[in-house]
């Protein structure tokens, strides 16, 4: 028997846990007897004193193994995933899943809330009238088989421990210890009873990573987690120095995500972000033998009209309505106020601040500071500008969703400053930078 105190003095010493340490921590979480004090004072002794590969594997595996674990014998198909480390206009989710169910995966997707400057998928599914995010394991279990995709909010039968822990580390500050980070993640991916993951590792004024190299540095310790705990993983490190999407704001999303699926209007760099993370899933999940057939998979399923398809009817299965993407219009909230902030001047834009940009949709009240903050779905942003668009003084720089003139003005004033513009068009970055194939704990 191992006391909590002991494992947590030896976390403080710099000493590494070994696996029956760890199981013996984490199931004293879920049953209680390790206090949130103690759990406080582990995470602050990891967030100084990290872990090797070896001690986060086992922490991801025993939080994993905290709940039920799902599994699915019995398909026909992959049951596939993604995560995202989240940024401002990323509703790739929206997209992904049902693209990857019309493809001939299985998508149990586990997805979160947005806290800060970044968006939420359950935040944003919410804003569709009626749509349920919570689901029991029964019912995720059922729509999966029954329609192949769910997108749902963690229940308390999947990795408890992590909720636990989680709640912990956000009055901490200890939620950036990479350990505890990458194992909170995978542990609920892990739950989902996968045979494949793809990590989208955000970088850029957007992104919690600010540059490449320490994205592709994120992605190559997730993966390798995920792979040696069993779960085969590619990551990608993609740019969030500028919004990914038209638009950014829960309802304004849903329909943008709705008209790249109808075939109604693509952002060129969602696109490429979304294309690249369903390659890899589809050869992940052996429905591709090469990345040139999975993108003409992926293509054939929005033009047929089968990937919209799917995301109606798990809208209309999850208590949403069935016409969704027919009529997004006549469901989706809109905001009291829509007028565009004029540019005071001619340009190209340069570089925006992005994380500002998510700061002023939150603002408008299209996002949270606090965990229990309420949202409008309603508000936010459209028609972005990215780097290397032309601007005009005097014309339209963004559209502001507002819930009245005195939100609109000061969102008005924020963004006023955010967009620097130049005499010449910048010279464009790589959307995806890089690629990192998930290896073994043996093999690296």
């Amino acid at each position: 028997m191992f006391a909590a105190e002991e494992i947590i003095q030896k976390k403080r010493d710099g000493l590494s846990l070994e696996e029956p340490e760890i199981d013996a921590f984490v199931e004293g979480v879920s049953s209680g007897d390790v206090s949130d004090a103690q759990i406080a004072a582990f995470a602050m002794a990891t967030w100084f004193r990290g872990m090797d590969r070896s001690e986060t594997s086992r922490l991801t595996l025993a939080m994993r193994d905290s709940g039920k674990v799902m599994a699915w014998p019995d398909l026909d198909g992959p049951v596939l995933d993604k995560h995202s480390t989240g940024g401002v206009g990323d509703l790739v989710s929206l997209v992904l899943g049902p693209v990857l169910a019309a493809c001939g995966g299985y998508v149990p997707m586990i997805s979160g809330r947005g806290l800060g400057h970044t968006g939420g998928t359950l935040d944003k599914l919410e804003s569709i009238p009626g749509f349920q995010t919570t689901l029991g394991t029964g019912p995720l279990e059922k729509q999966v088989r029954e329609i192949g995709i769910a997108i749902v909010g963690q229940s308390d039968q999947l990795a408890p421990a992590d909720r636990r822990i989680y709640a912990v580390r956000d009055v901490t500050a200890t939620v950036s210890a990479p350990p505890l980070m990458i194992s909170s993640i995978l542990s609920k991916k892990l739950a989902e009873g996968l045979n494949g993951l793809v990590l989208d590792i955000k970088y850029g004024s957007g992104a919690f990573t600010p540059g490449p190299e320490k994205a592709m540095e994120l992605a190559g310790q997730m993966s390798r987690v995920a792979v040696s705990a069993g779960l085969p993983c590619t990551a990608l490190a993609t740019d969030m120095s500028a919004p990914l999407a038209n638009s950014a704001g829960n309802a304004l999303e849903v329909r943008e995500a709705i008209d790249f699926l109808a075939g109604r209007g693509v952002n060129t760099r969602l696109e490429e972000v979304t294309l690249a993370l369903c390659t890899e899933l589809l050869l992940l999940g052996d429905l591709a033998e090469s990345g040139e057939e999975a993108g003409e998979t992926v293509r054939h399923s929005l033009e047929s009209g089968s990937a919209a398809e799917k995301f109606a009817r798990m809208v209309a299965a999850q208590g949403g309505p069935a016409h969704i993407v027919d009529r997004p219009d006549a469901y989706l909230p809109t905001a009291y106020i829509c007028r565009p902030l004029l540019s005071d001047a001619d340009g190209y834009v340069s570089s925006v601040d992005t994380t500002a940009v998510g700061n002023v949709v939150v603002s408008l009240g299209g996002g949270r500071r606090r965990a229990g903050d309420r949202i409008d779905p309603a508000v936010g942003l459209s028609d972005l500008p990215v780097p290397g668009s032309r601007v005009e003084q005097g014309q339209p720089l963004v559209s502001i969703h507002a819930a009245d003139e005195a939100s609109w003005l000061a969102a008005a004033a924020k963004l006023s400053v955010l967009y620097e513009l130049s005499d010449r068009p910048p010279k464009p970055g790589p959307v995806v930078y890089g690629r990192i194939e998930g290896v073994s704990l043996d093999e690296n």
